[in-house]
């Protein structure tokens, strides 16, 4: 049976989607919103309806029939933490990303729009692999203090995507490996997968592991705290500040490295320089993700957009490739990896999980098999 999957994909001011036929992907396209369009919405989650709309009407401009899918994957919200794989979404998923419970996210309106779509057409609508896929082992949880607990945000689905290319170039199942991964993006997330699991990972988006393009970094703990009192910043101001205009923004002015590389290649010494420095902390936290599995991996995986860069793979892989070869999967498939996602449960080569929460858990989202 050929199976019709549409993807979701949004972003703050777009809307991502394709059309895949099988694995075949046979439409897709990035839909813009202007300010002026997201203007008269309050909340996040008030778009809904709007952006429901533009997606229909771009299936139908593709001449691409509603009655035809046969499925809809969607890019997984703000949720309660839960192991890695493809959720089915349900009522609870579904009142927990309208009321924005674990956050306010664009991709909080993907599994609103495959939800009511679904119900509409009376398909499954799945989302995969969301952001805060919680795999931690115990120990990787612990900190300094015991009120401050490290949690898991990362790429959650490009990791696992490419964690099982992987597995296929080697001819082993992702199961039986272990691998260290680097999605290296806008954020840079560098995830230890033992034998199937993500059993430690830095928190991409607020502050740990390497400075990215626009992301902080850890930084020194005193440093951070005489900062903070003498700068007299408030707790909104210095999240922005960390989550988007720090790292290669900060020292050089701009996020795009290939620009940063072009200023490179002109002479421009404190641009290689803080590129350098990129690619040295990136290097730093592969190292320190080797630990976990005693220096025993099977390879080392380089991903995200920043891995199309020649000079940064040219920069990490000599600090890095006496640990374990490395292999370069770069870009993020994000619409390829949430469609293989769904195409896999609806050929039973995987079972779809239910999210339900357990409100005496620490870390409240379980996962119940169909």
């Amino acid at each position: 049976m050929e199976h019709i999957v549409l993807v979701i994909n949004p972003g703050s001011t777009s809307t991502k989607l394709a059309v895949y036929r099988d694995e075949r992907q046979t439409h897709t396209t990035s839909l813009h919103h202007s300010n002026q369009d997201l203007a008269r919405f309050s909340d996040i989650e008030d778009q809904k309806g709007f952006r429901e709309k533009v997606i229909v009407e771009w299936l139908e401009s593709e001449d691409i029939p509603l009655e035809s899918l046969t499925a809809i994957v969607a890019r997984g919200g703000l949720l309660a933490p839960m192991p890695g794989g493809t959720y089915h979404v349900n009522e609870v998923m579904v009142q927990h990303m309208a009321e924005g419970r674990y956050g306010r996210h664009a991709s909080n309106l993907a599994g609103l729009i495959a939800y009511d779509l679904s119900q509409r057409l009376g398909i499954p609508a799945f989302i995969v692999d969301p952001v805060v896929v919680d795999e931690l082992d115990p120990v990787a949880r612990i900190s300094g203090n015991p009120q401050v607990q490290r949690i898991s945000i990362f790429h959650a689905l490009n990791q696992r995507a490419n964690g099982k290319k992987a597995a296929l170039l080697l001819g082993r199942p992702y199961e039986e490996l272990n691998l260290i991964i680097a999605h290296l993006g806008g954020g840079i997330s560098v995830g230890a997968h033992k034998k199937g699991r993500v059993v430690d990972v830095n928190n991409a988006l607020s502050g740990e592991g390497p400075f990215s393009p626009e992301r902080v970094g850890s930084l020194p703990s005193r440093r951070l705290v005489h900062y903070f009192f003498d700068q007299h910043w408030t707790k909104g101001d210095l999240m922005k500040l960390f989550v988007g205009r720090s790292g290669l923004v900060a020292h050089l002015g701009t996020n795009d490295s290939r620009e940063i590389v072009a200023r490179m290649h002109a002479g421009d010494a404190d641009a290689k320089f803080y590129f350098q420095a990129m690619c040295y902390q990136i290097a730093k936290e592969i190292g320190r993700a080797s630990t976990v599995f005693c220096g025993n991996v099977d390879q080392i995986v380089l991903t995200g957009g920043l891995a199309h860069s020649t000079e940064l793979v040219e920069e990490l892989k000599p600090r890095v490739e006496f640990i374990a070869p490395v292999v370069v999967l770069p870009g993020e498939n994000e619409l390829e990896a949430l469609a293989f996602g769904a195409l896999r449960v609806l050929r039973g080569e995987e079972q779809a999980r239910h999210y339900a929460v357990d409100g005496n858990s620490e870390h409240p989202a379980r996962e119940v098999k169909q």
